[in-house]
């Protein structure tokens, strides 16, 4: 019954809403538009997740990959590359 009204959320769901609310939050304080990505696991574009369990930020350029940092959350990294995307000419 809660799946069908809706009020059913499980836990994964639970804490990327918590992690949404953090970029929203993150993003505004910095004056930035995140990157959403459905099809990245992150659910950033240009953030992907390292073996080490940490973020990695950064996109391709003349074919050359641009690293902007390794960082702590995918949320860090969002806002690196949104930075450098903001930035780029």
């Amino acid at each position: 019954y809660a799946r069908a009204v809706g009020e059913y959320t499980p836990a994964v769901a639970a804490e990327l809403a918590a992690v949404a609310a953090e970029a929203e939050v993150v993003a505004e304080a910095e004056g930035l538009r995140l990157h959403l990505s459905s099809s990245r696991a992150t659910g950033y574009k240009g953030v992907q997740q390292c073996p080490s369990g940490r973020f990695h930020a950064g996109h391709r350029v003349d074919g050359r990959r641009v690293c902007y940092g390794t960082f702590d959350t995918a949320v860090e990294a969002a806002v690196a590359y949104a930075k450098a995307v903001r930035q780029a000419p």
